[in-house]
C-alpha cells in the first residue's frame, strides 16, 4: 500500500532544495532532479509545492519521462485531496452544441439548395 501524502505536506515542499510536485494524483520528491531537468531548474521550481499535472501535460512528456517519474515517486495525494473530474465537462458539451448547430444548419442549407433545383 502506498503512502498517502496530504497536499498541504506537499505545498510546504516548494524550494529548489525541497522540491515535491504532484502529477495524475502522485507525489514525487523531484529534488535531486532539478539540475539534470532538460527544461531546466526553474521551470519545476516554478511548479514546486503544488499540483504540476497540466503543467507536465502540456509540455508532452515522452514515455521516457513518464518512466523517469517512477524513480522519484514518494507516494499518494490524499483522497481528500484529489481534485474530483467530472467525465464531461463544459467545454466538450458547448463543442458538441456547436457541432450540432452546424449540422442542422448544413442539412437545412442543403435541401432548400436541393429543393431549388
Amino acid at each position: 500500500m502506498s503512502k498517502e501524502i496530504y497536499l498541504a505536506t506537499v505545498k510546504q515542499h516548494n524550494t529548489a532544495k525541497d522540491l515535491w510536485i504532484v502529477i495524475d494524483n502522485k507525489v514525487y520528491d523531484v529534488t535531486k532532479f532539478r539540475l539534470e531537468h532538460p527544461g531546466g531548474e526553474d521551470s519545476l521550481v516554478d511548479v514546486a509545492g503544488r499540483d504540476a499535472t497540466k503543467d507536465f501535460n502540456d509540455v508532452g512528456h515522452s514515455s521516457e519521462a513518464r518512466e523517469m517519474l517512477k524513480k522519484y515517486y514518494i507516494g499518494d495525494l490524499a483522497a481528500a485531496d484529489r481534485v474530483k473530474k467530472s467525465p464531461i465537462s463544459c467545454r466538450h458539451i458547448a463543442l458538441a452544441l456547436g457541432a450540432a448547430a452546424i449540422g442542422i444548419a448544413l442539412v437545412y442549407v442543403i435541401r432548400r439548395g436541393v429543393a431549388r433545383n
